[in-house]
């Protein structure tokens, strides 16, 4: 077990840790590494939408679409969705080089069609998708589905989609500026559920609104190499951020509001066997702020999930824990700083059908009006400078 003493209420405690931080070797379905993938680098500054060179366009005119490639023109008609396909069924055949469209206005696609994007397309989008209707299955405004090279610069959405962008077993994704203001669905799913002997790998996603989603405002499933920028989640029906069976991931900040209200999801969750590379838990998911202001969880760690650091926290007043670290291993909580005000405990705990809890660190943390509790004892836990105040405390 791990050794603790108690804390005192209103005062700094540092704590002397006994062993290493160890890696827990489990079998894994996922497959050992050879060496793992890359994140794509990090953004320079953004571009204005529709600003540069590009291949082909979709341009609103009253209310007249029509979709052009050079000179020519490939689609003129009222459905916003069949001309940007066009435009973007217009750039050459078999490139092995990126091409742009640029769309320019504003229109309505139903729930139940997409916009498919194939290998080494870029799409600007200039202007607000409204989704309407309904759809099943992995439907999206933008689709994507065992591509490479695919880049959606700028993006607003508004409706009701099933997904607003789904990726399916991809690689080299870059994301920009994503802004989705919706009333029911998921905003972003990457996912490599068409073929799971397959990472999807290097992806980016610089900036991304959520609000009024059902569902998550971003979710992936195994994917090899993530770098976000900033998640911003207001009223999302579930996590704010969700990382399963994700790898070699860094994320600069997660600030959620009402992320996942009356439910068990959190601000920033992580799942399924979530950074586990191999057998083991090498540190490799690094996330530099979150926040999170009412909603269920703030963060929450589960089923054989962790080799994660999270440098600074500010979480108030959620509705369920404020942090539920569950069957996890080698986790670091508030590496660098952290608030937890109100809301649920802060709870180390363990389901019987997976290992106990092991190597981790909760430090640097000011925590008023809660609770602290662990159960059952995990192995070689870290409590270090915890201030309480009113602020119970419980552990091994």
């Amino acid at each position: 077990m791990g050794r603790r003493a108690a804390l005192p209420t209103r005062k700094s405690f540092g704590k002397r840790k006994l062993f290493g931080a160890t890696t827990l070797a489990l079998l894994t379905t996922a497959g050992l590494m050879t060496a793992p993938a890359t994140a794509a680098a990090p953004p320079a500054a953004a571009a204005a939408c529709g600003e540069g060179s590009y291949q082909a366009e979709a341009v609103l005119n009253g209310s007249t679409w029509t979709a052009r490639r050079g000179s020519g023109t490939v689609y003129t008609g009222t459905d916003m969705r069949a001309a940007v396909q066009a435009a973007v069924n217009s750039l050459t055949a078999g490139r092995t080089a990126k091409e742009r469209v640029v769309v320019r206005g504003s229109g309505s696609i139903s729930a139940a069609s997409r916009i498919s994007l194939p290998s080494y397309t870029a799409l600007d989008v200039c202007g607000t998708i409204n989704v309407t209707g309904s759809g099943s299955g992995d439907q999206a405004p933008v689709y994507s589905r065992g591509t490479r090279d695919i880049e959606v610069q700028h993006l607003t959405l508004t409706g009701r989609p099933l997904y607003g962008i789904f990726l399916r077993n991809v690689q080299n994704v870059i994301l920009g500026q994503l802004d989705m203001r919706l009333s029911a669905g998921l905003g972003v799913r990457i996912d490599n559920r068409g073929d799971t002997s397959q990472w999807t790998r290097n992806v980016r996603i610089d900036n991304v609104y959520v609000s009024g989603a059902s569902s998550h405002a971003v979710e992936t499933y195994g994917v090899d190499g993530l770098t976000i920028g900033t998640v911003t989640a207001r009223n999302v029906g579930e996590s704010g951020l969700l990382l399963n069976q994700t790898i070699n991931a860094t994320v600069t900040k997660v600030d959620a509001e009402n992320a996942g209200t009356g439910t068990g999801y959190a601000a920033f969750r992580m799942a399924n066997r979530n950074g586990r590379v191999g057998n083991g838990y090498p540190t490799n998911i690094r996330v530099g702020e979150v926040m999170a202001r009412g909603g269920g969880r703030g963060v929450f760690c589960v089923s054989e999930s962790g080799g994660a650091v999270i440098d600074r926290v500010t979480l108030s007043n959620t509705g369920n824990n404020s942090v539920l670290i569950e069957n996890c291993y080698n986790v670091n909580l508030a590496a660098q700083s952290g608030t937890i005000t109100g809301g649920g405990e802060l709870r180390l705990a363990a389901r019987s059908e997976f290992p106990n809890n092991s190597d981790i660190t909760i430090q640097n943390l000011t925590v008023t009006n809660s609770s602290i509790r662990e159960s059952p004892c995990g192995t070689n836990t870290t409590f270090r400078n915890i201030t309480r105040v009113n602020t119970s405390q419980t552990i091994c």
